[in-house]
């Protein structure tokens, strides 16, 4: 693992890393962010899922985190959302797809399958870097993400409930099996078989027996993608049905940038932390 930069932030520090992935075939950038009280002991976990045409420096940049991870003491992993580089490939000016569009899942279908392995790369390779690399206590970790990464987070938590003590989500593609700018996506990295697409949407899941002890989705009623893309209406009724609490906050006058993400970021961090005690 190669340290990209490390700067103090409220105490705490913020790194960027690169490492050569086995599960995509090509170097990947992470950002870590570890709190002061790590100084003393491992501490908490909590997994930051970007989105569409996101790389790790999104939230870097723009997230407004650190204040709100220092202050209650847990580490923030923010992935890259694709492989990346000369022979991953790509479809050039699609921003649905390619590069900074991998879904978080694992690609079935050529020429995608090599290095497309998201979920893989999130859910097993990373997470053991991490654990050796940093105080983190993985017995307590959460996950969180926004729109693709909110799909992410979703469909993660769902698939490994006793792994994760909290999920939240900004803006999340709720159904992306239908959503018109996932279905397409979706097609070329498992293929036709709707039937392959079932592990990768949170509503179809919940509706097949999946579970999670409680979610918490922010969603700005500004939003251009909102009934197109994300439709949280169809997340609030799977979640109903099953009997899965879920808070949905629809903010008003908000839209899908990281100005929204900023303003509800300490909201979400404070959820989690509370779930990671």
């Amino acid at each position: 693992m190669e340290t990209i930069s490390k700067a103090r932030a409220h105490g705490g520090t913020q790194g960027v890393y690169k490492h050569d992935a086995t599960t995509t075939g090509c170097p990947m950038t992470f950002a870590v962010f570890v709190p002061p009280q790590a100084e003393h002991g491992p501490v908490p976990v909590l997994w930051y899922l970007s989105g569409l045409t996101c790389t790790h420096a999104n939230v870097m940049d723009k997230g407004e985190y650190r204040k709100a991870a220092a202050e209650h003491g847990v580490i923030v992993v923010a992935p890259d959302t694709s492989p990346r580089g000369p022979g991953i490939p790509d479809e050039e000016g699609n921003w649905q797809f390619g590069s900074g569009a991998g879904f978080y899942l694992d690609a079935t279908q050529a020429p995608y399958a090599a290095n497309y392995r998201m979920w893989s790369y999130v859910t097993e390779e990373l997470p053991a870097l991490v654990a050796e690399h940093f105080p983190a206590d993985m017995s307590r970790q959460g996950i969180f993400g926004h729109s693709m990464g909110g799909h992410g987070a979703l469909t993660i938590a769902l698939t490994y409930p006793e792994r994760f003590k909290s999920c939240s989500a900004f803006a999340p593609i709720a159904q992306p099996s239908t959503a018109g700018w996932s279905k397409p996506a979706f097609e070329k990295y498992l293929g036709s078989d709707t039937a392959a697409w079932r592990a990768h949407d949170a509503t179809v899941l919940i509706a097949d027996g999946k579970r999670f002890s409680e979610f918490l989705v922010d969603q700005g009623t500004a939003d251009s993608f909102l009934d197109d893309g994300l439709r949280p209406w169809l997340l609030e009724q799977a979640c109903k049905e099953a009997g899965i609490p879920l808070t949905l906050n629809m903010r008003e006058g908000y839209d899908h940038s990281y100005y929204f993400i900023s303003t509800f970021m300490a909201d979400h961090i404070a959820w989690a932390a509370a779930r990671l005690k």
